[in-house]
Order: C-alpha cells, then sequence, then structure tokens
C-alpha cells in the first residue's frame, strides 16, 4: 500500500482527533477520550507547541497518524522522541504505512541528533508489540509506567504534599 507522510498540518486536526478516538476504542477506553480538535490544535499550533506530528495520506485522505513531543535523558545529556501514539486505520494496516510514519520519526531523530525513539504499548496488544520487534524496538525491562491524575494530583498539587511548604510568587 502507497502513502505520502508528511508533517501534520492545520487542515488534518479534525481527522487526527477521530483517529485518536479511533484508537482509544481499540484500546478498550472509549469513554476515556475526551480529545477535541480545539486541544489539538492549541498543542500542535499554539502560541508554544509541545507537540508534534506527522500523518500518511491514502489517495488524499489521512489515514494514519504519530503524535510525538521531546524528551530528555539526564544520564545521556540528550534530547530524543517520545511518540505518544501511532495509529492507522483498520483498513489499511498491514501495508507498510504504520512503518513509514515510524521511519519518518527515526529520520528526525537521525536529523537532529538524537539517539531514541521510545514509546510505549499496551501489554495485550500482541499484534503492535510483533509490529515494533520487527523493525528492532525492544522493551525496557524494569520500568513500570505511572501515572498520578484526578483527585490525587489535585491533592498532592495543592499542597497537601507531606507537610512541605511551596513557594510562593510575589
Amino acid at each position: 500500500m502507497s502513502g505520502a507522510v508528511r508533517r501534520v498540518r492545520e487542515s488534518d486536526v479534525d481527522a487526527v482527533v477521530a483517529l485518536e478516538h479511533e484508537l482509544a476504542a481499540y484500546q478498550r477506553a472509549a469513554d476515556r477520550c475526551e480529545l477535541t480538535a480545539e486541544q489539538l490544535h492549541r498543542a500542535l499550533f499554539g502560541a508554544d507547541p509541545a507537540l508534534f506530528g506527522h500523518v500518511v495520506e491514502v489517495g488524499g485522505e489521512v489515514v494514519g497518524s504519530a503524535l510525538w513531543f521531546l524528551s530528555f535523558s539526564t544520564w545521556r545529556g540528550e534530547h530524543g522522541i517520545y511518540l505518544e501514539h501511532l495509529i492507522v486505520r483498520a483498513g489499511h494496516r498491514g501495508g507498510g504505512l504504520g512503518r513509514a510514519l515510524l521511519a519518518a520519526l527515526a529520520a528526525e531523530c537521525v536529523a537532529r541528533g538524537y539517539p531514541r525513539l521510545e514509546w510505549a504499548v499496551m501489554d495485550w496488544n500482541e499484534p503492535s508489540i510483533g509490529f515494533y520487534r520487527s523493525l528492532g524496538g525492544e522493551p525496557l525491562g524494569g520500568q513500570t509506567v505511572y501515572r498520578l491524575a484526578g483527585g490525587a494530583l489535585a491533592a498532592l498539587g495543592g499542597g497537601q504534599g507531606g507537610g512541605v511548604t511551596r513557594p510562593t510568587s510575589g
């Protein structure tokens, strides 16, 4: 399957939001995906964008995307790319489009002198795990991803972090 990979454009935002919602459904979490076109547009094209993206088109239609941001290794002292999400529509999988998106990110790393490209994959997602392994991707051993969100985040960030006083501005 032939597709054209390029940087995401403002006109792609709606298509990328739709892909993200498809990915959430595939990952059995459709009810947790709250992304809107306005939010994604701001993240990608706002005053200080911290999110970047590539899309793949087939016949003028966006059928896949890769959203990423810069990471930093304090041990290596170098940036890398962290792939937040990679998705190719179900009807277009298996034809090399996901590989083309990852190749574009690998090329970004090479061009910028970044020594690594990293991502996470759901432990039950055997098709994706097999795909990533086929490209030479390796799981990082000995690490578990943690998340602080909702009430726990508010409690910790609201000054209830164990008796230490936060500095105030002013």
